[in-house]
């Protein structure tokens, strides 16, 4: 259980308070509603940009991370399609550094030629380094586009194009702060060693005077339904053949969404799971081979994929996995299966209760989702989940009509 406070401040801050006394630490984190999927279709990768511009300085900060490592602090940031979280870590007797730092960057964020020239070549190094030089790199910039026709999801958070990034103007960079970096746009959590009078005070002093903005409203294109298989092959210099699968499954919120996540864990959660005894460890036809979602808050995927073993031709490997997953829609999963299962996601997510930051940064999630209190009842929708609800959800999704295949070949298989 995770006790919290909430308030919010006039301006539309939402604000939670989590009292810890047992560590002489605090974290506050700030997660705003701004992720890949708002991006334009002509201007994609700028969530994952933007996230860097905020470390490059201030009006009245230049340099974010020199007071922030005087006082002892440490500091970090991540993009996904859905949010930008940001987040930073030290003693609590200093927790007014935190809020000095972030309040002044939400409002005045230092727009300079130099910095957005640093940053963009950063993100395109990136981009050339983890997406197009390395093995597999580019799988998501394929397999993205081929699940989804119409949704935002169609690109990934890097960007969907390096020239994107390359062509970014200082008028986009300042369109995209004032749409989405600012109060009404915002979550903010504060936990660890403090009271939550203290932290209303701080919040009023230093987040109270910052203009509350206009509420981004969210109006996405619609995924349609997907009424046939589709598929696409990739020659590359890779060492083995691999194949992946994807098949949409229910939003972030959908009463479904936790027996999907269970069920991509009987299918490959440990040596016992049913991908690695039967496709892997029996028939050795993968070298590695895994069933996992993508939380995504609006309609997500279901991802099967693996390593082949040499030798091993791909169309064996596709059918070796498709048997599996008929074994899903045709029985209920055993007993001991969903128990161990259920068991492993509890173990997850007490764990979690036991870190201060995962504790702020759930927090402000559920609250995203529409309650943090959430995060305290999450574990009773992941115990409620049936052997029959794995298979009825088996039944309405693994069907090839709505199936995206890729085959990423070596370059001897071209």
């Amino acid at each position: 259980m995770v006790d919290f406070n909430r308030f919010t401040l006039a301006n539309g801050l939402r604000v939670l308070v989590h009292e810890d006394d047992t560590t002489p630490m605090a974290v506050l984190n700030i997660l705003y509603d701004v992720g890949a999927r708002d991006e334009e279709r002509d201007k994609t990768g700028f969530a994952h940009l933007f996230e860097h511009l905020m470390f490059g300085g201030s009006v009245n900060i230049p340099s974010y991370d020199e007071p922030l490592q005087r006082v002892g602090g440490e500091n970090n940031a991540f993009t996904s399609n859905d949010i930008t979280n940001y987040y930073i870590t030290l003693p609590a007797v200093n927790i007014e550094t935190a809020f000095w730092l972030e309040s002044d960057r939400m409002l005045s964020l230092a727009f300079s030629e130099k910095s957005l020239e640093t940053q963009r070549n950063v993100v395109c190094e990136e981009f050339k380094q983890r997406y197009l030089n390395q093995p597999y790199g580019d799988v998501w910039l394929k397999l993205r586009p081929l699940a989804y026709s119409t949704h935002p999801y169609r690109w990934a958070t890097i960007g969907q194009d390096l020239k994107q990034i390359e062509d970014a103007k200082m008028e986009d960079v300042k369109a995209f702060f004032q749409k989405h970096y600012n109060p009404k746009n915002a979550i903010m959590v504060v936990g660890g060693n403090v009271k939550t009078e203290d932290v209303r005070a701080l919040a009023e002093k230093w987040f109270a005077p910052i203009p509350a903005g206009e509420r981004y409203l969210r109006d996405l294109p619609q995924e349609p339904v997907q009424t046939a298989e589709r598929r696409e092959v990739v020659r590359a210099d890779v060492p083995l053949n691999a194949i992946y699968i994807a098949f949409k499954m229910p939003a972030r919120n959908d009463n479904a969404y936790q027996t999907y996540d269970l069920m991509s864990d009987v299918l490959s959660q440990g040596q016992s799971s049913r991908l690695y005894n039967s496709l892997l460890k029996d028939q050795q036809l993968f070298s590695d081979v895994h069933a996992y979602i993508t939380s995504s808050i609006d309609e997500g995927l279901f991802v099967i994929e693996g390593k082949l073993v040499e030798g091993v031709s791909i169309e064996t490997a596709e059918a070796a996995i498709w048997a599996e997953l008929n074994k899903l829609v045709e029985a209920e999963v055993t007993d001991v299966e969903i128990t161990k299962v259920k068991n492993k996601s509890e173990s997850i997510m007490v764990f979690a209760e036991m870190s201060l930051l995962d504790k702020a940064m759930n927090l402000a999630y559920y609250e995203l989702l529409g309650d943090a209190d959430g995060l305290n009842t999450e574990i009773n929708k992941y115990l409620a989940v049936t052997p029959a609800a794995i298979q009825q959800a088996a039944k309405a999704t693994f069907k090839k009509e709505q199936c995206s295949t890729l085959h990423y070949l070596t370059a001897q298989d071209a």
